[in-house]
C-alpha cells in the first residue's frame, strides 16, 4: 500500500499541475503571454518551491522526453505541410533550413566566443543548440489564426528541416568536443551520414507505410495510433542505421501528408493535439531541471540575455535575411519570417545532449539555453501578434 500511496501522490501532483497549467492558458486571452511561457515559468518556480520535483527528474529523462516529443512534433509538422505545399516552397525551405541553420550557428558561436570567452569548440556546441527555430511556439501565440500564403509554409517547413540539421550538427560538435585529436572533419562526416540515411529512411518509410495506412481497422479510435506507431518505426529504423531519425519522420510526414487514408481529418486533429501536449511536456521538463534561484544570481543570466538579444536582432537577420532576398514575396513577409524565428523545445533537447555527453561547460550551456528560450518565448513571442498586424500579414481562422 505504501508504494500505491507514493505513486498516487506523484500522479496527483503531475495531473493536478498539468490541469492547472492547461487552465492557465486562458490567461493568454487577457495578457499577451505565449502559452509555452506559462508552462516554462510555472515549472521553474515549482522546482524552486518544491525542490523534490526537480530532483526526481534527471537530464537523461529530459533528453528522452524531448526525443519522444520531437518525433510527434516533427511528424505532425510534416503531415500538416504535406507534399503539395512543400514543393511550392521547397527551395526557400531547404536554403533556410540548411544554410540558414549553419549561418545562425556560426554567428552565434562567434558571439559566444568573442563576447563571453567560450573556446571555439564549446561556442560551436552552443551555436548549434541555439540554431533551430520552432514556429509551433509562434503559432501558439496567434491563437486561432493561421498565416496564409508562402510565409506560413516557409516557417513550418524551415522548422521541420532545421531541427534535424541542428541535431546532426550538434552531434558532430559533441564528437569533436569529446574525442581527443579529432578534427572538424568529424563534424562534416557525422552530418553527411545522418542526413543521407535520414532522408533515405524517410522516403522509404513513407513508401512502405502508405499502403499499410489504407488497410481498414475495426475501431475508428485506433487509426491515429497506427500512424503514430508508423512514425515510431520510421524513427527507430533510421536511428538504428545511424541516420537522423528526426529528418526521417519529418520527410515521411511530408510525403504522407496528402495521402488518401481513412479518417484523415480525425487523425490530423489527434496528432495536432498530441504535438501541442508534447511541446508543453518539454517546456515543463526544462523548467523542473533549472535551479532558478542559482540562475538569477549567476553570470549565466546576463550571458543568456545578451545572446538572446543578439540572436533576435543580429544573428537571425544576418543568417536568414540574405537567403530571403531572391524569393518572390513581399518585403513585409520577409521581415515577419526573420522576426518569427522563435526558439522552443529543440534547443532544450540539444543542451541535454551536451550534458549527457559530459561536454566541458555543459551545465553553463544548459542554463544559457534556458534563458535564451525563455526570452524568445516570453519577450519576442509576445510581440509576434503585434508585428503581424503592423506588417499586414494575411491571416485566416484555423478550423
Amino acid at each position: 500500500m505504501d508504494e500505491l500511496t507514493v505513486f498516487g501522490t506523484i500522479v496527483l501532483v503531475v495531473a493536478g499541475g498539468l490541469l492547472l497549467a492547461l487552465l492557465a492558458i486562458k490567461l493568454g486571452d487577457r495578457f499577451p503571454i505565449p502559452e509555452p511561457a506559462l508552462f516554462l515559468v510555472l515549472a521553474a518556480v515549482a522546482s524552486d518551491v518544491f525542490p523534490s520535483l526537480g530532483e526526481r527528474l534527471s537530464i537523461r529523462e529530459v533528453e528522452r522526453i524531448g526525443v519522444v516529443a520531437l518525433i510527434v512534433i516533427l511528424f505532425n509538422g510534416g503531415t500538416l505541410v504535406g507534399w503539395r505545399r512543400f514543393r511550392v516552397a521547397a527551395v526557400p525551405i531547404f536554403t533556410l533550413g540548411v544554410i540558414g541553420t549553419f549561418g545562425t550557428a556560426a554567428v552565434m558561436a562567434a558571439a559566444a566566443h568573442y563576447l563571453f570567452g567560450f573556446d571555439w569548440i564549446i561556442a560551436g556546441v552552443l551555436g548549434a543548440a541555439l540554431a533551430p527555430t520552432d514556429p509551433a511556439v509562434m503559432f501558439s501565440v496567434l491563437g486561432d489564426k493561421e498565416i496564409r500564403g508562402r510565409a506560413g509554409t516557409i516557417l513550418e517547413g524551415e522548422s521541420g528541416v532545421n531541427d534535424p540539421v541542428a541535431i546532426a550538427l550538434l552531434i558532430g560538435m559533441i564528437e569533436l568536443a569529446t574525442t581527443e585529436g579529432a578534427s572538424f572533419w568529424v563534424v562534416v562526416e557525422e552530418f553527411s551520414l545522418e542526413m543521407t540515411i535520414g532522408l533515405v529512411a524517410g522516403l522509404l518509410g513513407a513508401a512502405a507505410m502508405r499502403p499499410l495506412l489504407r488497410v481498414p481497422l475495426p475501431t475508428p479510435g485506433i487509426y491515429p495510433l497506427r500512424t503514430l506507431a508508423a512514425a515510431g518505426v520510421i524513427y527507430g529504423a533510421a536511428s538504428t542505421a545511424h541516420g537522423s531519425g528526426f529528418l526521417a519522420v519529418f520527410v515521411a510526414g511530408v510525403m504522407l501528408g496528402n495521402a488518401d487514408v481513412p479518417l484523415r481529418a480525425e487523425i490530423e486533429r489527434f496528432h495536432t493535439s498530441l504535438a501541442s501536449l508534447a511541446e508543453v511536456v518539454v517546456f515543463v521538463a526544462l523548467g523542473l531541471t533549472i535551479d532558478l534561484t542559482d540562475l538569477l544570481t549567476s553570470s549565466r543570466l546576463l550571458e543568456g540575455l545578451g545572446l538572446a538579444v543578439f540572436l533576435a536582432l543580429v544573428a537571425r537577420p544576418l543568417a536568414v535575411g540574405p537567403l530571403l532576398l531572391p524569393i518572390r514575396m513581399r518585403r513585409n513577409e520577409r521581415l515577419f519570417i526573420i522576426w518569427s524565428g522563435l526558439r522552443g523545445a529543440v534547443p532544450i533537447l540539444l543542451a541535454a545532449f551536451a550534458v549527457l555527453a559530459a561536454v566541458d561547460q555543459a551545465e553553463r550551456v544548459y542554463d544559457i539555453v534556458f534563458v535564451v528560450v525563455a526570452f524568445s518565448v516570453i519577450v519576442q513571442g509576445s510581440t509576434v501578434p503585434l508585428v503581424a498586424r503592423r506588417l499586414g500579414i494575411r491571416m485566416r481562422v484555423s478550423t
